[in-house]
């Protein structure tokens, strides 16, 4: 029988998935990580690791770092599912702007009745990303993930699909919507330039703009595949 869990300790528990997925040289996550993401002391972060740790969800060694186990990786993987899930449903449903409804998804990721997250799920057509391209997982955790790279890579002269953003503030999501990138927007490299790597670009085939290597670097495309 799984344990109740707080919504204070299951954001501990998907922070530290979070960030192990993003700390590929280290095999524990850093209590100083799990710190600085949460806005938390690191004694009150000392304290709720040795809780979840008597609850099995961690392994857990003072200085050594933070893993999940089994368990606690499965419970991070379904706050993910239904975060990632109500996202979708914000968007596509009721009209709300990517760049507004990560905070929202945060508190409603802590609604735990999976038969709603099931309909929720169908009723969206069993999406497998959600709006920023993230890849949503299914009820037993498995993901699907894309063949993709960061524009930056793309050459001069080829042409991609964006499909995900590495950058998730709203105001990097409302900079993207002014200058009129989205998920699917077709793009094109025209040229880049040495001085600064910034690159231009023509976007949904007709828009020109310029954009930094900042941007670049945070956006995910697949290639468009030209056939023989």
């Amino acid at each position: 029988m799984q344990q109740e869990l707080s919504i204070k300790e299951e954001q501990y528990i998907k922070a530290i998935y979070i960030l192990s997925e993003y700390s590929k040289e280290q095999k524990a996550v850093a209590t100083r990580a799990i710190a600085k993401k949460l806005g938390n002391s690191p004694p009150a972060v000392s304290d709720m690791l040795l809780r979840l740790k008597e609850k099995n969800f961690i392994i857990y060694q003072k200085y050594k770092g933070v893993n999940l186990t089994h368990q606690g990786s499965q419970i991070a993987k379904q706050l993910i599912r239904r975060h990632r899930l109500w996202e979708t449903f914000m968007v596509e449903k009721l009209n709300f702007s990517w760049a507004d409804v990560h905070t929202t998804a945060e508190q409603l990721e802590h609604i735990k009745s999976e038969e709603l997250i099931e309909q929720l799920e169908a009723f969206l057509g069993y999406p497998r990303f959600d709006p920023h391209g993230e890849p949503i997982p299914d009820k037993n955790g498995n993901y699907t993930f894309r063949n993709q790279t960061i524009l930056a890579n793309l050459e001069v002269g080829k042409t991609a699909t964006i499909v995900g953003v590495d950058e998730q503030s709203s105001e990097f999501l409302q900079y993207l919507e002014h200058v009129g990138i989205a998920i699917n927007t077709p793009i094109a490299i025209q040229r880049k330039y040495d001085f600064d790597k910034s690159m231009l670009v023509v976007i949904n085939n007709t828009k020109e703009i310029t954009i930094s290597n900042k941007v670049a670097q945070a956006l995910f495309i697949e290639p468009v595949l030209l056939a023989l």
